[in-house]
């Protein structure tokens, strides 16, 4: 029998403004005192080590999700219903009907449309040359997925993004940033309760086969409009991010484009790279279902975990020299998009997004020169708020 040990402490604020902006010492600092380590400011736990955090992960009958996510209870009661939100069996007959258009088939349907709008988009910025990758070259093809494929047309789109930033922020403790964030959540969950339903969305959408296959009684009915929510707000910043991300990540290393511009099959690597060393979604949280050891170290029933996926990441233990860029590199086990029974339904539109601007972009951008960049803080997200780059065109 194994001794349980108490898991070491830390004052570590880690949503303080100066820890959201730059948070990978303090990861490195935590994952130095153990894989799980004990949060007082928060009452937390959090899982720092990769090993530690797949394993928590990839167990959800003792880490659950039905309690909701975030850092506080009125969050977590209002998104009860949602997908992310939910442990099996209902997450598997939600999951189930929410992946139709997700899966490689289908995926391939809409590559061409995927890449046609890459190339609109690319021409547009690259007749300018100086542009933000933000506004005007990372946001367009999620919008375009929310809009066209799950088909909410423009209905809701002024506020689409700026819901989707406030579902993540209100994910946090409640502090002030939280609580200016959860009105915001709160009308997106309205919109999808009250206004984006048949008769308004586009009847061959996404969005509109939820509301199908509750009438053929796979799901029940009022479990469709959280299912709404769940083709948006996680499908919009993330991927948003993580095309920004991107570009700059090879700003910075403009060898490492260079070897992508020799080598286009590396593609798929860098994006794997660029998620894992700058992941979207830095942090959710699980609810301890009864006491548990994870690593040699006791966790009590009841208590909240935070599951440090930007940390996991970058962690020592398993990648070697973690903060490097390297489109060499091989990371398709990173867990930027989760694992296990939470692995991310959209985690592979959310590659094919970031690869069909990639793909456009290597062979006429020599590369790209950073002009200024601007961080967004968040609760949850890491990314940039503003990313203003040059993209010097020339042959592959």
């Amino acid at each position: 029998m194994s001794v349980q040990s108490t898991a070491p402490a830390s004052d570590i604020d880690l949503f303080s403004d100066a820890a959201l902006l730059e948070p990978y010492e303090l990861y490195r600092e935590l994952r130095d005192l153990g894989p799980v380590v004990y949060l007082p400011r928060l009452d937390v736990y959090a899982i720092t080590q990769y090993a530690a955090l797949r394993e928590a992960s990839t167990n959800w009958e003792v880490f659950s999700s039905a309690r909701g996510v975030g850092m506080n209870d009125v969050l977590n009661e209002a998104t009860e219903g949602l997908l992310i939100c939910s442990d099996p069996p209902d997450h598997r007959t939600m999951r189930k009907v929410l992946e139709r258009p997700l899966l490689p088939d289908r995926l391939n349907d809409i590559a061409p449309f995927l890449r046609e709008e890459a190339g609109k988009v690319v021409d547009q910025v690259l007749t300018r040359g100086q542009f933000d990758a933000v506004t005007e070259l990372a946001q367009h093809l999620p919008l375009t997925v929310v809009s066209k494929l799950v088909g909410l047309g423009d209905y809701g789109r002024v506020r689409m993004l700026e819901w989707a930033a406030a579902s993540f922020d209100a994910l946090g403790p409640m502090n002030e940033r939280t609580a200016a964030a959860l009105p915001k959540a709160q009308e997106m969950v309205g919109f999808a309760l009250n206004e984006a339903r048949p008769g308004t969305i586009d009847p061959d959408g996404w969005a509109a086969a939820l509301y199908t296959a509750a009438e053929n009684g796979e799901l029940p009915v009022d479990k469709c409009p959280h299912m709404v929510v769940d083709y948006t707000a996680p499908s919009l910043d993330t991927t948003i991010l993580g095309i920004a991300s991107a570009i700059w990540l090879f700003a910075q290393h403009p060898d490492q484009w260079q070897l992508v511009r020799e080598n286009p099959s590396l593609i798929r690597h860098a994006i794997n790279e660029a998620l894992r060393l700058e992941s979207p979604i830095q942090r959710f949280t699980r609810l301890v279902t009864r006491d548990h050891e994870l690593e040699g170290f006791a966790i009590p029933s009841g208590a909240r975990v935070m599951l440090l996926f930007g940390s996991a990441n970058r962690d020592e233990r398993k990648y070697s020299h973690p903060d490097s860029f390297d489109v060499n590199r091989k990371p398709s086990d990173h867990v930027a998009f989760g694992t296990g029974e939470h692995a991310c339904a959209g985690m592979n539109l959310a590659r094919l997004e970031i690869r069909s601007l990639l793909e456009v972009l290597v062979p006429r951008v020599e590369r790209f020169e950073l002009i200024a960049a601007e961080r967004t803080v968040s609760s949850v997200l890491r990314g940039f708020s503003k990313l203003d780059v040059r993209a010097v065109q020339g042959a592959s």
